[in-house]
């Protein structure tokens, strides 16, 4: 059985210039970059997450993963 999933992957650089991604499943259908890009910029201004690589300070990727899965086998019961 195939089973198919989506993520939002944003990647942020932090101060030290490493990147961080920050990723959320089942996005929503509608979702747009201008959307995502607005969301982005909050967790910036808002210095809502740190890193080891200290604050985000930047966007450097939106993405929208689709996977699929399929599960070839199952033990018998």
């Amino acid at each position: 059985m195939a089973t198919t999933t989506k993520t939002l992957r944003m990647v942020f650089t932090s101060q030290a210039g490493r990147n961080v991604i920050i990723s959320l499943d089942n996005p929503r259908g509608d979702l747009t970059a201008a959307e995502i890009e607005a969301a982005m910029d909050l967790v910036i201004a808002r210095n809502i997450f740190t890193s080891p690589g200290g604050d985000l300070v930047a966007k450097q990727d939106i993405k929208v993963v689709d996977s699929t899965t399929n599960d070839l086998y199952d033990p018998p019961a």
